[in-house]
């Protein structure tokens, strides 16, 4: 996508061919700034303080990491020392523990000599892959927008709702919920997005809002209750979310929040739409509520808010008594019987394990 007029990915190979460079979104969409990392403890930090989020990203932003510990010691000690740093970063999120079993995988048959080289190659196919399958999850997410945009008055627009962030930059190019949105609004056909701001950390304000605006996509921000009043009366047309993990029975792991979402788009006839490449399906996983770890942040998420004061500073405030307790459950899950369709690279699934095996057989 493009920041001004210069295309941008979130990550991408520097000059010296060993270090990546990185959209910090932790200063987003106040102050646009680009980071440097070159080793795999920055990369760590990078995924665990999110510098980079998002689960492709973050999937990706791994691979490149353990290319950075090859280039440093290409020995197998060194490679599975590397991902362990690197898985325990996000446990959560599926696409890191499939990067790192992919580069594992890959590079462990390979003599040491070979190793580093061999992972940043690596590396750039999968964040090259990503691109493709987002773009291949828009053109199969557009055809459900059409077929709504087919029932409306001439030039009225497909009122969306998201929820968080799976945009561009929860990915390395186009997004996973966002990619037929664009090429929806690229098509000419009107569209109107609900930007859920997404507490805690308000990635949906901060970051969906920034992409909207940078795209050209009309959008109105509202909080997070608001998503079921505007259901309820008929003002929105799908909802369209990604997910951190989906299980092998269609069960999504998602953004907290997402399961009201759900239940009220349930309850209002509207289709709720889960956008997702396949590395985000944890096919050894079936029961999303029983078996995947919900993880636990800072409460400082909850407490504390980062803003753009009158004077143009980017300050954080406290918005709680100090006293006070927080609980930050990251995600949650949203059962199968919810989910309208998963929208894939391949097509859009049935939320069950009968429709994800039928989309990729074999599995």
């Amino acid at each position: 996508m493009n920041v001004g007029d210069r295309h941008y990915r979130t990550i991408w190979l520097s000059d010296d061919g060993r270090s990546v460079e990185i959209i910090d979104q932790r200063w987003l969409p106040h102050d646009f700034r680009v980071e440097k990392v070159g080793t795999v403890a920055g990369i760590a930090t990078a995924i665990r303080d999110m510098w980079v989020r998002g689960a492709p990203l973050i999937g990706v932003t791994a691979a490149y990491g353990v290319a950075m510990q090859m280039a440093k010691d290409a020995s197998d000690a060194a490679l599975d020392g590397a991902w362990e740093i690197l898985h325990e970063t996000r446990p959560t999120a599926i696409n890191l523990r499939w990067a790192l079993d992919e580069m594992r995988g890959f590079l462990r048959p390979l003599p040491s000599g070979q190793r580093a080289e061999a992972a940043y190659r690596r590396a750039g196919e999968i964040a090259d892959e990503d691109v493709g399958l987002n773009r291949a999850i828009g053109v199969n997410g557009l055809e459900i927008i059409k077929e709504i945009a087919a029932r409306k008055r001439p030039g009225e627009p497909v009122n969306i709702l998201t929820h968080c962030n799976a945009g561009w930059l929860a990915t390395v190019d186009y997004g996973t919920a966002t990619a037929p949105i664009y090429l929806a609004t690229e098509a000419g056909i009107p569209v109107h997005v609900y930007v859920d701001e997404t507490r805690p950390r308000n990635q949906g304000a901060q970051l969906t809002a920034w992409e909207m605006a940078g795209h050209g996509v009309p959008h109105t921000l509202i909080v997070d209750n608001a998503g079921g009043h505007l259901m309820q009366r008929g003002q929105i047309d799908m909802v369209i979310v990604g997910t951190d993990r989906t299980t092998a029975d269609g069960d999504v792991c998602n953004k907290i929040g997402t399961y009201l979402k759900a239940l009220a788009a349930a309850d209002n006839d509207v289709p709720f739409y889960v956008a997702l490449p396949s590395p985000t399906i944890d096919w050894t996983v079936g029961d999303g509520l029983a078996e995947i770890p919900i993880e636990q942040r800072s409460s400082d998420e909850v407490s504390l808010v980062w803003g753009k004061t009158a004077s143009g500073e980017i300050a954080q405030v406290r918005i709680s008594p100090e006293t006070t307790p927080a609980a930050n459950p990251a995600f949650d899950v949203t059962p199968a019987r919810l989910v309208t369709g998963l929208i894939t690279e391949r097509g859009v699934a049935r939320a069950s394990r009968d429709g994800l095996k039928a989309m990729f057989p074999g599995r």
